[in-house]
């Protein structure tokens, strides 16, 4: 259901003065998202679950107490992951990977890059020479 115009006005209002008492908290309400949030999150617990990894294989053969931490490490990481993938449902590439840009800029994200990627990759290499 659409906003009425005196909802909208407030609404303006609010934004309005929102950004001239604390700016700076604006552009970060503006800029992040829960996606975001998230997929850091994730990429931090998916980096968890690698050192977890790394010190089970280091440190099983002298202690299998330490084979243990790095199991739980490994525990632990795979909860939080899985936990903050489920908040993400359903967000898409471009919401997971979007950063603010300027105006008339590029928006940097993965659909982006995969597409710069994939159009260097068909003139470079699969240029057909006739």
């Amino acid at each position: 259901m659409p906003l009425s115009e005196h909802e909208q006005r407030i609404l303006a209002e609010l934004e309005e003065s929102l950004v001239r008492e604390d700016p700076r908290f604006a552009e970060r309400v503006r800029t992040k998202t829960v996606y975001r949030h998230a997929g850091r999150q994730c990429k931090w617990s998916a980096l968890g679950f690698v050192a977890g990894l790394a010190v089970l294989v280091a440190f099983y053969s002298y202690s299998v107490l330490a084979g243990l931490v790095g199991v739980a490490i490994m525990f632990v990481s795979a909860v939080v992951f899985e936990r903050n993938l489920r908040r993400l449902g359903r967000a898409s590439w471009q919401q997971l990977s979007a950063r603010p840009h300027r105006e008339g800029e590029q928006p940097p994200g993965l659909d982006h890059a995969v597409q710069g990627t994939r159009e260097w990759l068909r003139t470079h290499l699969f240029r057909r020479e006739h």
